[in-house]
């Protein structure tokens, strides 16, 4: 026996690749050409497969790592691989039509005899157009096929909501236990698929592909509304005086070239807001029995990009000034219109901010950031008429609405956090106590 080196072969123009699977480990028995690693890049997703055979002895790759061409990926404990078996004889097109219409002799008539019980193929109720665009590697993929479990009914918990193994098998075992079946599952939650509709019959149409992060974020959404009982309240906060304020710091460091967000000043209340109310800095664990409360306190921000929503998070956002919020908003916003955001940027959140207000609208349902527990939406504020007790006098007020999970947190306790979040914004100077 002899150890042998297990490195990334030719993996064509790219210079690295991100590693989102490991598919073996530490002393597992593999064959020549089983996969190792499951490699991602911007346009694709592949296997590595092993060049010999052999036992896994120590695994030096893991997940989230890049590797390029050459990498070391594994030391094995090289075998003699199986004795290929001997190659089939070429096989012309000429041969194989003979094979297809030539009929073997008919044998002499008798009794017909009863016809074996066959069992229905496990892949005949699969849908091939959801199975194609699931989100999941060849070898499970081939695991689903075997099973006859279509992966499109299937939410996946892998990294950016890759199906699984794991998936697969939690699946079939939650559709035996209901007494479903796997290949009679249809769609999620047993709703009859939308007819196929031939658009074109009314006029001209253009077909238009999604982006990764469109489809990414569809489905990451669609789950989310799926399994997270929705409630949202709705508020006004006077920002009044804090936008007064803004504007009068804005001109002290215009010449420094820094400019404070309105939206810095509202992840500090926020922050002040989740600390009030520790429920909302949470998660359930994968039971649904457990709360996990958090002691850190970082703030998602949605940002619009020509592909699609992502959401950069800004970490310990309580130890930051305004003016460090402000610098990472426009560094993140940035770095998302360019493609130039990493994994890790969008990781570790713990309460999420939609804000529109550059765009307009008067108030909007944000579905919640799962695993968060509650996301913030943010209208576009306008200037209006308040009865301050004896006249009217105008307002700067900006919409709010808070969506959040009714598993976690129940109404009183959402209208408790949005009322303190408007308090917190109408006098900021309460972010200093």
């Amino acid at each position: 026996m002899s150890m042998k080196e297990i490195t990334v072969p030719d993996i064509g123009d790219f210079d690295s690749v991100e590693i989102i699977e490991i598919l073996v480990t530490v002393g597992d028995q593999i064959e020549a050409e089983d996969s190792l690693i499951t490699v991602e890049s911007d346009k694709a997703s592949m296997e590595i497969p092993s060049s010999d055979a052999g036992i896994v002895k120590e695994i030096k790759v893991s997940i989230g790592d890049d590797i390029a061409q050459g990498g070391l990926i594994l030391l094995l404990e090289a075998s003699a691989s199986k004795i290929a078996e001997p190659a089939p004889s070429e096989v012309t097109q000429e041969d194989l039509v003979s094979v297809e219409t030539t009929k073997a002799p008919e044998p002499e008539k008798q009794a017909p005899a009863p016809a074996p019980t066959q069992k229905p193929s496990p892949t005949a109720n699969v849908d091939e157009v959801t199975f194609s665009k699931s989100y999941a590697s060849p070898s499970v993929r081939k695991f689903a096929r075997e099973l006859g479990v279509d992966l499109g009914a299937i939410s996946g918990t892998g990294r950016k909501n890759r199906v699984l193994r794991d998936d697969v098998k939690g699946f079939v075992k939650s559709a035996l236990s209901g007494g479903v079946s796997p290949t009679t599952q249809g769609t999620p939650l047993g709703i009859t698929p939308l007819p196929e509709i031939d658009f074109s019959q009314f006029g001209n149409i253009e077909t238009q592909a999604l982006s990764k992060i469109n489809k990414l974020t569809g489905q990451f959404l669609h789950r989310s509304w799926l399994t997270v009982p929705h409630v949202t309240q709705f508020d006004e906060a006077d920002i009044t005086e804090m936008e007064a304020f803004r504007k009068q710091m804005g001109k002290e460091m215009e010449r420094d070239g820094i400019k404070i967000t309105p939206l810095a000043f509202i992840i500090q209340a926020v922050v002040a807001a989740l600390k009030e109310f520790p429920r909302f800095n949470s998660a359930l664990d994968n039971s649904g029995e457990n709360l996990i409360l958090k002691s850190y306190y970082n703030v998602g921000v949605a940002v619009d990009t020509p592909d699609g929503l992502v959401v950069p998070v800004i970490r310990d956002a309580d130890k930051k000034s305004l003016v460090q919020i402000s610098q990472e908003i426009r560094e993140f916003a940035g770095k998302a219109r360019d493609k130039k955001l990493k994994p890790s940027d969008m990781q570790g959140g713990c309460f999420t901010i939609s804000s529109l207000g550059g765009i307009g609208g008067t108030q909007f349902t944000p579905i919640v950031n799962t695993p968060e527990v509650a996301i913030l939406g943010v209208s576009r504020s306008k200037m209006q008429p308040e009865w301050n007790g004896s006249e009217f006098e105008p307002r700067l007020m900006l919409p709010l609405s808070l969506s959040y999970d009714h598993r976690v947190i129940d109404g009183a306790d959402g209208a408790r956090f949005i009322t303190y979040l408007g308090k917190m914004l109408s006098d900021i100077r309460r972010l200093l106590v």
